[in-house]
């Protein structure tokens, strides 16, 4: 019995087209306009969709003839790339978030792609620094560097408040308030959240603006609004923040697979080792579900311990 076919409506083919570059903006727009994604994961899904359309030319195979065993040939080719189980993952979510966009629109009247698998993917504990890593590779900026001072405030507010590099590139110098020592994050989907700032962290960023940013400022045309700059008085971008925080952590004699990421694991798990509330966590960290925050409780099973020690009855 052959596979089912996508339905289409009854349109002029060339409204969609063998190639529905037009359809995978408008997509787009739709994500980061009605669905709030961050910009970072618009444009992975736009990537994802432009691997696809790789695909189904390869295979030369248009949409309106595209079954659920082509679908599922499309999984297995992904498979054959060597991506990663998250990323996978993510491909086959952009795959039906595109479809789904594309029957509301009128485009399809059925979309193949819900009845594909998800990709199981196994929990993975975090990686982490202990504190006494943490300190060494806080101190690792030194004078002898070009921007020490901003190099420094960087990695000690990754650390303090567990941003996400994308939020700390675009962080604005208005966003922290340093009297108070709390900044304003703007994370995934434009949703804001207040973070605590740590007296480390308060004296490198205060160092950082006196000493350090009216240089780096004077080199842009226009006043910029950033907290961190590059030697151009741009914005630092977070592919800089990646390379800055690898440069450090070699010279610190840190794992290389570490990352920004590796201190915000490393925030979430010593608060959670100190006492911190769980749902403090979330909040601090900006996470929309307390199951995703929860990970942190199998990195420090400590803490699980004393809270045993201290409430259980038979403990």
């Amino acid at each position: 019995m052959p596979p089912s076919k996508l339905k289409v409506t009854p349109i002029q083919p060339r409204q969609l087209g063998d190639a529905p570059s037009r359809w995978t903006a408008a997509f787009v727009e739709y994500l980061r306009s009605e669905c709030h994604l961050a910009d970072n994961t618009c444009q992975a899904y736009q990537r994802d969709l432009q691997h696809f359309q790789q695909w189904r030319a390869a295979s030369q195979l248009k949409i309106s003839q595209l079954g659920i065993r082509d679908l599922s040939d499309y999984v297995g080719w992904l498979h054959s790339q060597r991506l990663a189980p998250a990323t996978i993952a993510r491909h086959i979510v952009s795959l039906r978030m595109f479809f789904r966009f594309l029957q509301m629109e009128g485009i399809l009247e059925e979309n193949l792609t819900e009845l594909l698998g998800s990709q199981k993917l196994w929990q993975r504990v975090p990686e982490i620094l202990s504190p006494a890593m943490v300190q060494r590779f806080l101190e690792a900026p030194r004078p002898y560097d070009t921007f020490w001072r901003r190099d420094r405030a960087l990695l000690e507010l990754l650390y303090a408040t567990g941003c996400r590099a994308s939020e700390l590139s675009t962080l604005e110098v208005r966003d922290v308030h340093l009297a108070e020592r709390y900044c304003l994050c703007h994370g995934k989907g434009g949703k804001q959240r207040l973070t605590p700032l740590g007296r480390a962290a308060q004296t490198a960023v205060e160092d950082y603006l006196q000493n350090e940013r009216p240089g780096l400022a004077a080199q842009a045309t226009n006043p910029p609004p950033w907290l961190l700059l590059s030697r151009r008085g741009r914005r630092l971008r977070r592919e800089a923040i990646w390379e800055h925080v690898k440069k450090y952590a070699a010279r610190a004699g840190i794992s290389p697979t570490i990352s920004p990421h590796t201190l915000r694991h490393s925030f979430a798990t010593h608060l959670l080792a100190g006492g911190a509330d769980l749902r403090q966590v979330q909040e601090m960290l900006g996470h929309s579900s307390i199951q995703t925050t929860q990970i942190y409780t199998h990195v420090d099973p400590s803490r699980l311990k004393q809270v045993h020690t201290k409430f259980h009855p038979r403990a």
